[in-house]
């Protein structure tokens, strides 16, 4: 329910005014150019009219005070609609407006520089909140509740597609369409947003596809690096018992042979020493002893050529194996000694120096140091290669010359052992019984020489489990580099398996295959997984995403039908009862006759020219409205054959019948009689009375009859300072001033 208008500053109105509307119908009164008019306007200016011709004005300024002699003009014009919104119903639960106060206030203040503002209950809006509140409460953006002087054949005179909205504003469809155009632009956003979304997974894609089979090889280097930490753990758990057991085994059968060794060499000194007996006896005993010591001294050179062969050996191990490495691996690795000489090289220097001379000299002796380890381990991949390789070629060089001496040593040893053997021979010959002494010390000797043999065996065996305990922690450590913890994490042997020594030198060609594999399948790949996991997750998302859109514009379109549905249902039923109760008001107002709104006939073909049943078409517009009307003795072809009184008559009984159906708040009438004769007023005025049983009625008016039907009169008078001002009178005086 309307409850009053407060307008300040807006057009002839320079002051605050205040209309209360308490009754069912109030009529506005005044004489020509008071300004009654601008109450019409002021409605429409607070409900968001956009049209400065439907408010007689160019531009905002005209709808502002623009002054007087007595009052200065004002910077604004504001005008405030004020509803009585209380909860009304059989069990006063509806609200008219679906906002929760009990009264609601809608106003509209316009500045000198064109800028609007709106507001609901003193609450800063946009005008789309003030269109959509309305609407709920069937006051639609086309104005068809308040008709102004000379617009009371608009709906006429408009094409049949505005004469529809106007019919839908009247019916209440306005909701519908706020909530259809909302759902609408939602769809249309909702869709670009699929687009976009698609967009991006197809750009996505190819990287995904790319990561997934990068990840695929690294799952494949890991699965190879479980192989490879499995076949280590039983090599190396293998390999450290037997050499365990082998080293144990020497050292205790190293020690066997030395002992049986020196048992020999003290039976054959005793032997020795027991034949003696003459010149010719020592002459041939000093024989035995020169070539004693002779064996013993080629014995000795060979043990010692044999352990710097070994370590050239070992060397020359080592010196393949960093090539090997620095062929696969171009980056040069410095080992912990040389970095430890640097360090100790560096605190040496600081330590001596305490002078300035000496901190000079310390700085020099640092650079000196720092430059010969660069040159030596920084150089480039190629020339730390050549350097490894021209090591190892310097260290077979040296192999090759000790392994030559080795061989003259072995023959002059050999030679020495016959001599040592025939001087013990000639020893023993000048003895009567020197037969049974010779084979006896024979004997010993052979023995000696095999327990010797034996000896240099066994040590030349136990440099070479050197040389394999130094290469097992060689492999360990790369093993650890390779393949984590796990390679090296394993449980002891106490004992060797009983299996041929081919199958440990099998594990070790497997574990450098495995090796040689890992290092071309690239390190551990965590940058791939971790961006792997990410654009995983990024398309997961997209496409939870997609999916919430894809439901979301379902959802829309389904909204979207079911609107269109209601639309149809209910425009259909209103439009029956439009006709109906439109025929009632035109036969009423002419005595007869009849008149009714129909649809458009659609224009379009099944097909336009050149388009195929297959082509997208177009959804057409949605008919519009026609009317037929039939006058009593008169032939009426078209609504432009009527004339003006018709055209006003026709116009009121189709605003009324619209307002009969689904009355609005508030209907305001300006002038819309002022065409009437007295016969038709009469019947005008019974109209009025029926409708304000169902909407207030605001009318503005001059005629006798329209004032009599009012239950409230206002009257606007002008003085010469050409401000309006609202006047209460009674209805005779009111009567007077309509004169």
């Amino acid at each position: 329910m309307l409850k009053r208008l407060e307008i300040a500053g807006f057009k002839s109105f320079a002051k605050k005014t205040t209309l209360d509307f308490a009754n069912a119908t109030t009529a506005i009164v005044g004489p020509n150019g008071s300004g009654k008019s601008n109450v019409a306007e002021a409605f429409r200016f607070a409900l968001g009219e956009q049209s400065m011709k439907s408010m007689r004005g160019k531009r905002a300024e005209d709808l502002i005070w623009s002054g007087s002699a007595s009052s200065p003009r004002a910077n604004r014009a504001a005008v405030a609609i004020v509803f009585d919104n209380a909860p009304k119903g059989p069990l006063r639960g509806q609200r008219q407006f679906k906002v929760d106060f009990d009264e609601v206030s809608i106003e509209r203040a316009v500045f000198r520089d064109g800028s609007s503002e709106y507001s609901i209950n003193g609450s800063r809006v946009r005008l789309r909140d003030i269109d959509e509140l309305l609407a709920g409460a069937n006051i639609g953006e086309t104005g068809h509740h308040i008709i102004s002087q000379g617009e009371a054949d608009r709906i006429l005179l408009s094409n049949p597609h505005e004469r529809r909205q106007m019919l839908e504003d009247a019916l209440g469809l306005a909701v519908y369409e706020f909530k259809k155009a909302e759902s609408e632009k939602k769809l249309v956003k909702t869709e670009e947003n699929i687009n976009q979304v698609q967009g991006l997974r197809r750009e996505l894609s190819p990287h995904l596809r790319f990561l997934e089979k990068q990840v695929e090889k690294l799952e494949r280097a890991d699965e190879m690096r479980s192989e490879l930490a499995r076949v280590c753990q039983t090599y190396f758990a293998i390999e450290d018992r037997y050499l365990a057991s082998e080293k144990k085994s020497v050292a205790r059968d190293i020690v066997a042979a030395g002992e049986r060794t020196a048992r020999v060499t003290a039976e054959l000194n005793q032997i020795e020493e027991g034949a003696t007996t003459d010149a010719e006896g020592g002459k041939r005993l000093a024989e035995v002893r020169k070539w004693e010591s002779e064996v013993e001294r080629f014995g000795n050179e060979r043990s010692a050529l044999a352990r710097e062969l070994g370590r050239v050996e070992g060397g020359l191990a080592a010196a393949k194996r960093r090539s090997a490495e620095v062929a696969r691996e171009p980056y040069a690795k410095v080992p912990r000694e040389d970095l430890a000489a640097l360090r100790d090289e560096v605190e040496r220097q600081v330590e001596r120096a305490s002078t300035p001379d000496a901190i000079a000299a310390a700085l020099k002796s640092i650079a000196n140091a720092v430059r010969a380890f660069m040159e030596r381990f920084a150089a480039p991949a190629d020339d730390v290669l050549a350097e490894e390789e021209k090591a190892a070629y310097a260290l077979e060089r040296e192999k090759t010359e000790l392994s030559e001496k080795e061989a003259k040593l072995a023959k002059d040893h050999e030679h020495a052992k016959s001599a040592l053997a025939r001087a013990r021979e000639a020893l023993t010959a000048h003895d009567e019984t020197g037969k049974e002494m010779r084979r006896r010390i024979l004997g010993l000797a052979e023995e000696k020489a095999k327990a010797e043999g034996e000896q240099v065996r066994l040590e030349s065996h136990g440099r070479e489990l050197d040389l394999l305990a130094a290469e097992l922690g060689g492999g360990k450590a790369e093993a650890l580099a390779i393949a984590g913890t796990s390679a090296v994490s394993y449980a002891p042997l106490e004992m060797v398996p009983v299996e041929e020594r081919k199958a440990q030198e099998d594990r070790k060609k497997s574990i450098e295959r495995l090796k040689i594999r890992l290092e071309e399948a690239g390190g551990t790949g965590e940058d791939i997984r971790t961006e792997y996991k990410d654009v995983s997750e990024r398309e997961a998302f997209l496409a939870r995403e997609l999916d919430d859109l894809g439901k979301s514009a379902a959802g829309l379109r389904s909204l979207i039908d079911d609107l269109d549905t209601e639309l149809a249902k209910h425009f259909s039923e209103g439009l029956a009862k439009v006709n109906a109760a439109f025929g009632e008001f035109f036969a009423l107002m002419f005595g007869g006759g009849g008149a009714r709104l129909t649809l458009e006939a659609p224009e379009r073909d099944d097909f336009e020219d050149g388009e195929e049943p297959g082509d997208e078409v177009k959804e057409p517009e949605r008919p519009g409205i026609e009317i037929s009307v039939t006058i009593p003795k008169k032939r009426v072809q078209s609504l432009m054959q009527l004339s003006g009184g018709e055209r006003a008559l026709t116009s009121i009984a189709l605003i009324f019948a619209m307002s009969q159906v689904n009355p609005p708040p508030f209907l305001i009438l300006d002038e819309t009689d002022a065409a009437l004769d007295e016969a038709n007023s009469r019947r005008y005025g019974d109209m009025i009375e029926n409708l304000a049983r169902k909407s207030q009625l605001i009318v503005i008016t001059h005629n006798r009859e329209t004032m009599g039907r009012a239950s409230v009169l206002y009257g606007v008078t002008m003085g010469g300072d050409g401000i309006s001002k609202l006047l209460s009178v009674k209805f005779d005086e009111a009567v007077a001033v309509a004169k």
